[in-house]
């Protein structure tokens, strides 16, 4: 961040803002204006720095500010008023806080006098979104904002990504004071630290080297670190097998032979497969999440741990590190490289690599087509990848479609992948997808969707129509909220208790999509689905909607049961676990 000189310019609270704004380089915004935040709107009405876009509900502008930053590595901005505002920001914060998103939510207050009468939309959103924020500022005096300005975006963007929320009161927005940028930032305590100590990385060379059943357990802090590059030097310097988990997709090509694919839940067999029966966990980024792990005091029983984050909370939080090394992963990678070359000794794992090929050719992920000729929507999402390819960018929303997605979609280069990973939250992939569009103009994005899903925020189609964003959506309808619906059919005798959205046409996501200023299109037949991705491909100068009607029971597989073993995976409905008690 650069640090301009301080002016004496006497401005409004509301003028100061968006020179703040401006100065820390925030060219987009996406809100909704209202009472307490109005006075910001005028001289944001006149910036020729800020874009603001108008979007239609404010849980959109926050994921669009969202995928914003995950596209473009720089902070997204969202605003809100007061009250109702505020609190509709409160998913995508937490959404951004589960994901190491870097984003700055400002929002109008009630005026200082007001702050605890319930006056007129008021609510405690610094309260409120505590647990779920880095920090966040309540400024009740105009010649404060500037500060609260820098130091968000700073904070948001160091160390652990993460939101940042500013509440500003509207007596603050309409008084004046001397604008003053500040020269440095007064944060006590706050020091992340970035330098890995070099003892704790010797250490683990030296498990690295001794081990013999070593796997890299890959997680998003290594795409947040853009250390691409040299995970790719550690990987093929050593041999060791990678796994990358559902936010590191792409970190490691897909295509590359020591890649095992996505663990967890609903990882593939080879990658679950290789945790369990390892020696030792290279973790990089990663946080030992419950869908990765499945019950936590059966998870890879024989390993021990080495385990690098730039987020000393996270170390040994949920599994003890026999190494622990607190850095940012691109400078812990850069060094354990820079020792291992020097080293004499490196892991002997022929028979470990072995072992996990046969492993993947025995257990490649796969799907069957149905048997009434009915759309698979495995194959859509295939199809999509295949004809748009690696260098696009892909938004999904949550259930099966998003497990799909990271399974067939090519995962080539890191930070094309946007999803709602920690959170699981619904209603994601339109604003992401248009956040994501707006941050890279001249990229392709699309949007891989759920009927359940697209039915919570799809109005934002309606800003992208008006606001000259292409984005591209592929509605997965299978006419229910499939991942619950394949839990009622394993987990409770396929009772399905409101899951059945019993579409019919209603909506008519075609005309929907027309309705609100989009190209809408349709497949059914498996012949047109080709066509249908093509048409929507040629299309660049609106957003278009492609609504697949796919079939009803079609399943996610792998599977770990939630709360069981990951050696319980089962790779079909009914079949007895991957490998059955197989050991190395």
């Amino acid at each position: 961040m650069s640090e301009p000189q301080s002016t004496a310019d006497h401005l409004t609270g509301a003028q100061s803002l968006v020179r703040s704004l401006e100065e820390v380089g925030a060219d987009v915004v996406f809100g909704i204006p209202g009472g307490a935040i109005l006075p910001a709107y005028d001289p944001l009405y006149d910036s020729t720095k800020v874009r603001h876009i108008l979007v239609r509900h404010e849980q959109g502008a926050g994921h669009a500010a969202e995928g914003y930053a995950m596209v473009t590595g720089k902070v997204g901005v969202c605003m809100a008023t007061s009250g109702p505002g505020a609190t509709n920001l409160v998913t995508p914060i937490a959404d951004a806080h589960m994901d190491s998103v870097p984003i700055v939510a400002i929002t109008g207050q009630v005026a200082g006098p007001s702050i605890g009468t319930d006056a007129f939309q008021e609510a405690d959103i610094r309260g409120i979104t505590m647990p779920i924020t880095k920090h966040s500022f309540l400024v009740t005096h105009p010649e404060d904002i500037p500060g609260a300005i820098a130091s968000a975006f700073h904070i948001a963007s160091t160390g652990r990504p993460g939101p940042v929320l500013v509440d500003i009161t509207k007596d603050a927005l309409q008084a004046s004071a001397g604008f003053s940028w500040p020269r440095t930032l007064d944060l006590p305590g706050y020091r992340p630290v970035t330098k890995p100590h070099s003892k704790q990385v010797r250490e683990a060379a030296k498990l690295i080297s001794a081990a013999r059943r070593p796997v890299l357990y890959v997680g998003g802090g290594v795409v947040k670190a853009g250390a691409a590059r040299e995970l790719k030097e550690l990987a093929e310097l050593t041999g060791i097998p990678v796994v990358t988990t559902l936010m590191a997709l792409g970190v490691f090509p897909d295509s590359h032979p020591q890649n095992l694919g996505m663990p967890g839940m609903h990882g593939t067999v080879p990658a679950v497969g290789a945790l369990q029966r390892s020696d030792l966990l290279i973790t990089l980024g990663a946080r030992f999440d419950d869908r990765v792990t499945g019950k936590l005091s059966s998870f890879a029983p024989g390993a021990k741990v080495i385990h690098a984050d730039i987020d000393p909370a996270e170390i040994s939080k949920n599994r003890t590190a026999d190494v622990p090394i607190v850095g940012d992963c691109k400078e812990v990678i850069a060094e354990l490289v820079t020792l291992l070359r020097s080293s004499e000794t490196h892991p002997e794992i022929s028979e470990w690599a072995h072992y996990l090929q046969d492993l993947k050719k025995r257990y490649p992920t796969g799907f069957e087509l149905p048997d009434d000729g009915s759309l698979s929507p495995q194959h859509v999402i295939k199809r999509i990848g295949e004809m748009t390819g690696p260098d696009a960018y892909y938004a999904s929303g949550v259930g099966q479609h998003q497990m799909w997605a990271a399974h067939y979609l090519p995962w080539e280069l890191p930070g094309r992948w946007l999803n709602s990973g920690g959170l699981g939250t619904m209603g994601y992939c339109v604003p992401a997808a248009m956040g994501a569009k707006v941050g890279r103009p001249d990229s392709v994005v699309w949007g891989i969707d759920g009927d359940g899903c697209f039915q919570m925020t799809n109005q934002e189609l309606v800003t992208c129509a008006l606001e000259g964003i292409p984005v591209k959506i592929a509605v997965i309808n299978n006419q229910s909220l499939g991942m619950v619906r394949q839990w009622q059919t394993l987990f409770y005798g396929s009772r399905y208790s409101n899951t059945d959205l019993k579409t019919n046409r209603v909506p008519d996501f075609q005309k929907l999509a027309e309705a609100m200023g989009c190209v809408g299109l349709r497949a059914e037949d498996p012949n047109d689905v080709d066509a249908v991705i093509d048409k929507a491909l040629s299309i660049d100068d609106a957003p278009v909607v492609v609504e697949f009607v796919v079939h009803k029971d079609a399943m996610v597989w792998p599977m770990v049961a939630a709360g069981t073993s990951n050696d319980d995976i089962k790779v079909a409905r009914d079949l007895a676990p991957a490998w059955d008690g197989e050991t190395l």
